[in-house]
């Protein structure tokens, strides 16, 4: 193996031995703090919405396909209205998470001023969802002798079709009969869904049908064109309005529908219940604020009966509106989600705080990280100290142990040879070869020398003459 690869793998080694401990426990705070928050919104929700070719319908794809681009499955359940929609949502068991309120459709009123108390949070008013009462000309001219219906009053003896059960045109209707001391026994109600009631309208079987619904409605757009078909003008819609808060006045002006065609003819004055998003108080807050956001791209346009950016809005809510939804509403699309993919900004926003609090807990033990790691590698050199002090102390042991040192001392120096430290501590490797040196040239020093042969201390004694003597 290359030096250089063997270096920075021991380098590698220490470094997790001694951050290791430190980075397993930022790692397990950070897995509890996100087991406990949940900061990724599960990828499937259902939203129950109403019947078929309604307004709530037609919403609902259009929310399912701008969910659809963070990722979010909306699952579109079909009822037979906004009644339907609050006992799901109610229902733990029926799944449904989000669902289309209209406004004065819920079953179990409470006092004007006072916020339901049953686990459901509003997301905010949506858009204005007129009361359309259309009937026949030609029933009115039958029976009142007149083009027009002047009061709910006149429709007494009528067919009227409220829609079927479920939806939140029932009740809506009957307080209207109340407010006109009308007897609902008088009128011959039908409970038909939309489609078949406005099919028995057009055919002659239906003499008028009552529906609450946004304008978009393709049955709503198609009666207001429908020749022989008239609008009822609610002339007292201010008075509606004072007396149920859930209802405001609106005006459908003239020739909004088609201007070509001039329709319709004149303004007509409408009473409108609000409809909302309202869901389960446990559904999880980025899903809230997805759906806040995918409510100001959908209803924030101008229409028939509001302004630009007048929806989705916080009035008008018969529910306590989610504390998420109030933080979208006011404070509009996170900064960190108009630069990031959505799943990283909404998972910073969720857990910044935690992430906040984890450092402050380890930027105090993390000064303990860079002592242990020169704690470990001064240790591959210090430990090498004790054998060559055990060696420095045999010195004087005897020719025999003199030997054995210089063995020890060779072996001990070769292993320090394959030893690897970073730069930073080389001095102390280079002190260590340095000390070894000094061990074994102290053993050279008090090592006995070895004893002179006999024929060399015969020849040292024998003098030397300087001359040859000759017989």
């Amino acid at each position: 193996m290359p030096r250089f690869l063997r270096v920075a793998l021991q380098n590698l080694r220490d470094l997790m031995v001694t951050a290791g401990p430190f980075a397993l426990l930022a790692g397990g705070l950070l897995m509890a703090a996100y087991w406990t928050l949940q900061p990724t919104p599960p990828k499937v929700v259902t939203l129950a919405t109403g019947q078929e070719q309604g307004a709530y319908a037609e919403f609902g794809k259009r929310y399912r396909d701008w969910l659809a681009r963070y990722g979010i499955e909306v699952r579109l359940r079909t009822t037979q209205g906004a009644a339907e929609n609050v006992a799901l949502l109610r229902d733990g068991a029926s799944g449904v998470q989000v669902a289309f309120v209209q406004g004065g459709a819920d079953s179990q009123p409470t006092l004007p001023g006072q916020p339901k108390d049953d686990g459901l949070v509003a997301l905010g008013s949506l858009f204005h969802e007129p009361v359309w009462l259309f009937y026949r000309e030609d029933v009115a001219r039958r029976r009142l002798r007149r083009d027009a219906i002047e009061g709910l009053a006149d429709l007494r003896g009528w067919r009227l079709n409220v829609g079927a059960a479920g939806s939140g045109v029932p009740n809506l209707v009957n307080r209207l009969f109340e407010a006109n001391r009308v007897d609902a026994a008088s009128v011959r109600l039908r409970t038909l869904g939309e489609t078949p009631a406005v099919a028995a309208l057009l055919d002659g079987a239906m003499d008028a049908v009552a529906f609450a619904s946004a304008p978009e409605s393709l049955l709503v757009q198609m009666l207001l064109q429908t020749p022989g078909i008239r609008l009822h003008d609610f002339a007292q819609a201010e008075a509606y309005s004072r007396r149920y808060p859930f209802l405001g006045p609106v005006v459908l002006p003239r020739g909004v529908v088609d201007l070509a065609r001039d329709l319709p003819p004149r303004d007509v004055q409408l009473i409108a219940p609000t409809a909302m998003l309202v869901a389960r108080d446990d559904i999880h807050p980025a899903l809230v604020q997805l759906f806040v956001q995918a409510a100001r791209s959908i209803h924030g346009e101008a229409g028939w009966f509001q302004r630009r950016a007048e929806f989705p809005s916080e009035r008008s809510l018969e529910w306590p509106l989610a504390r998420e939804a109030e933080r979208t509403l006011r404070g509009g699309t996170p900064w960190l989600q108009r630069y990031l993919p959505f799943w990283l900004a909404n998972l910073v926003d969720r857990m910044w705080v935690v992430l906040l609090s984890i450092v402050a807990v380890l930027i105090p033990l993390s000064r303990v990280v860079p002592p242990l790691y020169e704690f470990k590698v001064r240790s591959r050199i210090f430990r090498w100290y004790g054998q060559l002090r055990d060696i420095e102390e045999s010195v004087d042991d005897g020719e025999g142990a003199t030997q054995r040192m210089i063995e020890r001392l060779g072996q001990l120096e070769a292993r320090v040879e394959r030893l690897t430290v970073p730069l930073s501590y080389a001095d102390e490797l280079y002190a260590l070869r340095s000390h070894i040196r000094m061990v074994r040239d102290r053993i050279a020093r008090v090592a006995p020398q070895p004893a002179p042969s006999a024929a060399m201390t015969v020849f040292a004694q024998t003098p030397a003459s300087s001359e040859t003597s000759i017989p």
